[in-house]
């Protein structure tokens, strides 16, 4: 399969060149050697599929970054968007907002337990700064506790926090973040021969860490639900329960990071709802809105809430509850109920994903482990199945990637766009694909792991 023509696009290659040329010239891109960066030029999108001036058009299976859920360029959003702007454009926050309000409910509504205050940010990573500043407030303790394997976003405490390599060069020290390791039963660091044993070791090795660190000087434990760029490791039966009742024990605030995983992302609205758990704090973005507008928050708990009922809480954001990301908001929510979008996650993912992407691994040799939910997936790709030994080493650049490199410019050639992290590839399109398109997507990724094979053995 080749990238197709979009008929309702004409091809503009000149007009691309002179899109390459300004960002080359001007935007300094994250996370990037500037120098060795080669950027798409993206002349439009629509529902899945986006496309460049040359007329190639692309199924999008990283959803942006894990956040257009319900694609791009939905009608009803977009109106939304257009609606808010020509009634009330922006506002302070100080102020009750229709569009702020009506977001803030649709959100209450539908998170976990009694988390029915909203605070607003502008995205993911301030709002786990403003969870964290939350829980240390509450609780007068200093540390905060997050797992190896995680990723909480790019602001000085939220990148702290994160375990993974992008945290090295701005870790501190000082930042009072204690990291500890999570389950994974696929690379265990408990030599775990089953899941229970697991959950059973992960949580004992937590509640070591909590004493040796001292349970009256840790604030909040901060995990993502489903950890997502570090691997979409869904937790076993009973971690998450475990974690609730450690902090229930020591007095510690529950932060669940549901980010990435919430908003219909697993098949339900957040993640939480498959495991039966309510954290303190609960963090939102991305799927809040599909990223058409930035918009963030964290859900707070009715005690942490309380702590600032008579007491001024010291944070605050200009565009906290900006009216146009919460008109987008409201339109989102309103078109993921009113089409199903959440279900249609949770049934396509059950249906078509899981099985297609279990047929592959059977047959392509680079393929260690399938795992996820919903819309939610990754491949763990290997040397060899037998030792699990990673396709490529742990946070590999340059020749050392080579082989995801080659994994990606394959997928790419035959039509889809990968979300490629170490040695893995997730599979994340929008909650609202459809079977067909799946079906195009899962044979595209075919093709590229048949190139990936080449690098085991």
């Amino acid at each position: 399969m080749t990238p197709q023509s979009t008929p309702s696009v004409l091809p503009d290659p000149r007009a691309g060149a002179a899109v390459k040329a300004a960002d080359r010239a001007h935007v300094f891109h994250s996370w990037s050697a500037q120098e060795l960066i080669d950027p798409l030029a993206v002349a439009g999108a629509e529902g899945s599929y986006f496309w460049d001036y040359d007329g190639k058009r692309y199924l999008d299976f990283t959803s942006g970054l894990v956040y257009t859920n319900i694609g791009y360029q939905h009608p009803k959003v977009v109106a939304a968007i257009q609606e808010q702007a020509a009634r009330l454009s922006t506002f302070a926050p100080a102020f009750a907002v229709e569009a702020r309000s009506e977001a803030a409910r649709l959100i209450a509504e539908r998170t976990p337990g009694d988390l029915d205050k909203i605070f607003f940010t502008n995205g993911g990573a301030d709002a786990i700064e403003h969870a964290v500043r939350m829980a240390r407030l509450h609780t007068g303790r200093p540390k905060v506790l997050s797992a190896y394997r995680s990723y909480h976003g790019g602001t000085q405490q939220a990148i702290n926090l994160t375990g993974d390599p992008r945290r090295w060069a701005s870790d501190t020290g000082s930042a009072g973040a204690v990291r500890f390791w999570g389950p994974f039963p696929y690379r265990s660091r408990f030599y775990a021969e089953s899941e229970e044993q697991e959950c059973a070791r992960a949580l004992e090795h937590l509640e070591t860490t909590i004493a040796f660190e001292g349970p009256s000087t840790i604030a909040a434990i901060v995990l993502e639900t489903v950890p997502g760029t570090a691997g979409i490791m869904v937790p076993p039966a009973g971690y998450l329960a475990g974690v609730r009742a450690l902090c229930d024990q020591y007095g510690i605030v529950f932060v669940l990071d549901e980010v990435m995983a919430g908003f219909g992302r697993t098949g339900r609205w957040f993640a939480a709802e498959h495991f039966d758990v309510v954290p303190d704090l609960m963090t939102f973005a991305k799927g809040v809105n599909s990223g058409y507008v930035p918009l963030g928050g964290v859900a707070i708990s009715p005690a942490i809430a309380e702590t600032f009922g008579k007491r001024a809480y010291p944070g605050g954001l200009t565009y906290s509850g900006h009216p146009l990301a919460c008109a987008a908001a409201v339109a989102t929510i309103e078109v993921m109920a009113e089409e199903g979008v959440v279900e249609n996650a949770d049934r396509l993912g059950e249906s078509v994903v899981g099985p297609a992407l279990r047929e592959l691994a059977e047959r392509h040799a680079c393929v260690g482990e399938v795992r996820g939910l919903g819309m939610f997936w990754a491949l763990d790709l290997v040397k060899d199945k037998e030792t699990r030994e990673p396709l490529v080493p742990y946070n590999a650049a340059g020749e050392a990637n080579a082989p995801m490199a080659a994994f990606g410019a394959a997928a790419k050639a035959a039509g889809i766009w990968p979300f490629v992290n170490m040695n893995r590839t997730h599979v994340v399109p929008p909650c609202n694909v459809s079977e067909a398109e799946l079906k195009e997507g899962l044979a595209a990724l075919d093709a590229a792991l048949t190139v990936a094979d080449e690098f085991t053995g």
